[in-house]
């Protein structure tokens, strides 16, 4: 569990002032998480700052969402809908491990550079400017649509949902897609088109109702952030309070 700094401490830290701190929060230099009125910073992603390290989406991410509660949730969200659905950083990197992956998405992730032109799919979500869920085409033709996970206003992770096409394709057009996919990303033809065969076909009713709870999903994810900087800050408080007031030894 990371530690949350101060802004006093991260002053001391950094030998800087209070108003440097800002506005290194302006322009991106630092990544904090507001807890009440006051904000808070990463141990590790500060540590990362002073070794002259970028500190990464995924980290930030990492250090507001608790993953290991979100996963559960996410995978019954996944398997009531009957879709796919992963958690990602605004870079399109995954936080999540994926809930109810499809056999063709499998046989996609399972290529490196099939993996790589998944999170450039994810990544192109997350940069969406509609605030609500939108479908689209994703690089191998599946449809997929987010919902932002904000902190403060600013987006902390993306909820991606799809895996499954919205009417049914046409026959020439996936066989060639598929001999494509298959060529460029040296998978076995026959199984991929044998998984495409496989998707499913959701209709518009259908994918409205996976937009309405995506949107409710990512609002929980929402809120159990900002209980773990709450959470995290009080614990920090009450160590303080526990150092200062222990008896001295020698």
């Amino acid at each position: 569990m990371d530690e949350l700094l101060t802004a006093r401490q991260l002053q001391d830290l950094l030998k800087v002032d209070r108003t440097t701190i800002y506005r290194m929060l302006d322009d991106g230099r630092l990544k904090g998480v507001k807890v009440g009125q006051q904000w808070r910073f990463p141990r590790s992603a500060i540590e990362l700052l002073i070794q002259g390290k970028p500190t990464t989406n995924v980290q930030t991410a990492i250090d507001i969402l608790p993953i290991h509660c979100l996963q559960p949730i996410q995978d019954v969200f996944a398997e009531v809908m009957g879709i796919g659905v992963v958690t990602t950083a605004p870079d399109g990197e995954p936080l999540t491990e994926i809930s109810n992956p499809c056999g063709f998405c499998q046989l996609m992730l399972a290529s490196e550079s099939g993996r790589a032109a998944c999170i450039a799919s994810w990544r192109k979500l997350a940069q969406q400017k509609t605030p609500q869920p939108h479908f689209v085409e994703c690089h191998a033709g599946l449809q997929y649509a987010r919902a932002r996970i904000e902190t403060e206003g600013a987006l902390t992770a993306t909820l991606v949902a799809g895996q499954f096409y919205a009417d049914e394709p046409n026959a020439r057009e996936e066989t060639n897609r598929v001999h494509a996919l298959a060529a460029t990303h040296g998978i076995a033809e026959n199984e991929l088109r044998d998984a495409a065969r496989a998707l499913p076909r959701l209709d518009a009713r259908k994918r409205s109702e996976i937009g309405r709870w995506l949107e409710r999903v990512a609002h929980t994810f929402e809120q159990i952030g900002g209980e773990r900087a709450n959470l995290l800050a009080r614990l920090k408080q009450i160590a303080a309070m526990s150092t200062f007031g222990a008896p001295m030894t020698n």
